[in-house]
């Protein structure tokens, strides 16, 4: 597929946004205080809920939502597997939004930075996919930096380990129960509203009288419409783009995510930067190894 046709382009366009929206996401749950990392994310839950529903509906994507639920009635495995599968997204969304409250929000974006490499393991090693000689490279570059982490950084990142190895997790587990679509997603979402609701009920009686302010409440809601948007755009971008370049505008968000955390006032530490150096010597290696694939199929 070119990259300049109207398709294309309106997918590199829907993938940027989704990245800078998610950026903003990042900075926006350090403006609904005094609420903390579990209340947001109980709030993320349960609006982004509705929010994806009238998205699935005007994008008429629902079918994937009704697909799933016939497969309920001749699968009862599912109703074991899919619980599982909320909850490893639901961990993740929580540190989404706790991380950049708690001053952790450096340590995701270092996992985020990860990802790509885990996922490229994962697939090797679960699925069997080829792996290049340049992507073993990639991840023994990668892994000096994980060992530098792990041996001689002032303090282990857990959060950005949590990140790393989870999502690879999550997704192949999703892959494997054939529920890699919005309409998988929509169901991780509402098995989590149970536990999201007590989140938000039991935690906010802690809150002192008159804490949801007019001006608190509407920041609530756009957190639900920012969650929801930048949801749907990266699955319009999905869709629109080949598997290649979308590849390659996902490492937009983790560049945007540490820009947002040097903004919180979080700074990466003097051992840390041999972790770092090592990570973005390794994607930007996979970015040009993802840019000359591209060109050889084009």
């Amino acid at each position: 597929m070119s990259t300049h046709n109207p398709a294309s382009i309106a997918g590199v366009i829907f993938s940027i946004s989704s990245s800078v929206l998610f950026g903003v996401l990042y900075y926006y749950s350090t403006l609904l205080a005094p609420l903390n990392g579990i209340q947001i994310y109980g709030w993320r839950i349960l609006l982004t809920i509705p929010c994806l529903t009238l998205f699935l509906i005007v994008t008429r994507q629902a079918k994937d939502v009704t697909a799933i639920w016939k497969r309920l009635k001749h699968e009862p495995w599912l109703w074991l597997a899919l619980p599982v599968s909320s909850f490893l997204v639901g961990v993740q969304l929580w540190l989404f939004l706790w991380a950049p409250v708690n001053g952790y929000a450096l340590d995701v974006s270092l996992g985020y930075f990860l990802l790509p490499l885990t996922l490229v393991l994962t697939g090797r090693l679960v699925f069997k996919e080829r792996i290049t000689t340049l992507q073993k490279i990639v991840c023994a570059i990668a892994g000096v930096g994980v060992a530098n982490e792990l041996l001689f950084a002032p303090q282990v990142s857990w959060p950005a380990f949590m990140v790393a190895l989870g999502y690879p997790f999550y997704f192949a587990l999703r892959r494997i129960l054939k529920t890699s679509n919005l309409g998988g997603m929509w169901f991780d979402l509402l098995l989590s509203a149970p536990v999201a609701a007590w989140f938000i009920v039991e935690t906010s009686k802690a809150l002192p009288e008159g804490t949801f302010t007019a001006t608190l409440l509407w920041l609530i809601l756009g957190l639900g419409v920012l969650s929801a948007t930048s949801l749907g755009l990266m699955v319009l971008a999905n869709h629109r783009l080949p598997l290649g370049l979308f590849g390659l505008l996902a490492y937009v968000e983790p560049a945007l995510l540490v820009v947002v955390a040097l903004l919180l006032g979080e700074r990466i530490e003097n051992m840390q930067w041999i972790t770092y150096g090592c990570v973005w010597t390794a994607i930007l290696l996979l970015i040009l190894d993802g840019v000359r694939s591209m060109r050889r199929e084009a």
